[in-house]
């Protein structure tokens, strides 16, 4: 699959990217649990578009920008209705040998998507 491919609610992403940048590293407590957890954002991208990827904890650590990497299980989310790429408890990401010519003109990330929500009875 390829970045421009991807909408709201994808699941089971298999897709090659390059780390553009990745941002600050935050703190977040868990409202579930109490515990606490690191993520930042990092845009990633292919010869198709960009996107914002949000990483979490160990993923922060292990990505380094100019790097390719596969995913595999990704699957997408709306944050305040920008489109995100995430990798998940499932995903798994790891480093390939493969250039990729990034396409910086078409910002998957900002595009607005509206979040449709499901009627419950």
């Amino acid at each position: 699959m390829k970045i421009e491919e991807l909408g709201p609610r994808n699941r089971e992403i298999e897709m090659n990217f390059k780390v553009v940048s990745i941002g600050e590293e935050n703190e977040v407590v868990s409202k579930r649990d109490g515990s606490s957890h690191k993520f930042a954002e990092a845009v990633v991208g292919d010869e198709t578009a960009t996107i914002i990827m949000t990483l979490w904890d160990d993923d922060i650590g292990n990505l380094e920008e100019g790097k390719t990497y596969k995913l595999e299980n990704g699957y997408t989310t709306l944050f305040r209705s920008s489109l995100r790429l995430n990798s998940g408890r499932y995903g798994k990401i790891e480093e390939v040998e493969e250039e990729i010519e990034v396409n910086s003109d078409n910002d998957m990330s900002e595009k607005e998507f509206r979040r449709e929500y499901r009627r419950r009875y």
